[in-house]
């Protein structure tokens, strides 16, 4: 069952501001939040460029603050909002944390990444049987124009 559409962008709204401190810090500008039982568990944010670590990424930066906070078991059963779909290293993270339910704002398809080939969160669910409920979620314009702003992305030409 899913959630009412205006949690739902209370939520990415927080995981908005997660992305906003972190291009204003000069990190990619990707935010998560987890929520469960109607709380906030944990909150990230990328910060592979100002900690100098590739795996610091907003989805892994919430699933360590969560745990933390929370123990190994709070995010099972979690719902993850995240400004951006998760990569396939976040995606394995997410599947070993138990994460139920993810909300995205953008997808990579949207953005048309080229570093990515044509990996979908779906198309590694179905490759490692792991089955949350994905589902799209409110600020994808917002989100975009902060990417685009950003510029960092390996985006394909425009289709002739």
């Amino acid at each position: 069952m899913s959630q009412p559409a205006d949690l739902d962008l209370h939520w990415m709204r927080a995981a908005m501001d997660q992305s906003q401190d972190a291009y204003g810090r000069g990190d990619w500008p990707t935010g998560a939040v987890l929520v469960r039982d109607g709380r906030v568990i944990g909150a990230g944010q990328n910060r592979q460029v100002s900690r100098g670590i590739v795996t610091e990424h907003a989805e892994t930066d919430a699933i360590r603050a969560a745990q933390a906070a929370h123990g190994a078991q709070s995010t099972h059963g979690a719902t993850l909002y995240c400004t951006m779909e998760p990569c396939p290293m976040c995606a394995g993270a997410l599947k070993l944390a138990g994460i139920a339910r993810v909300v995205l704002a953008l997808r990579h398809a949207t953005l048309r990444r080229t570093d990515l080939g044509g990996y979908s969160l779906e198309a590694f669910c179905d490759m490692t049987g792991w089955h949350p409920r994905i589902e799209p979620g409110p600020l994808e314009d917002e989100y975009l124009a902060l990417r685009r702003r950003w510029g960092g992305d390996t985006i394909a030409p425009p289709a002739p």
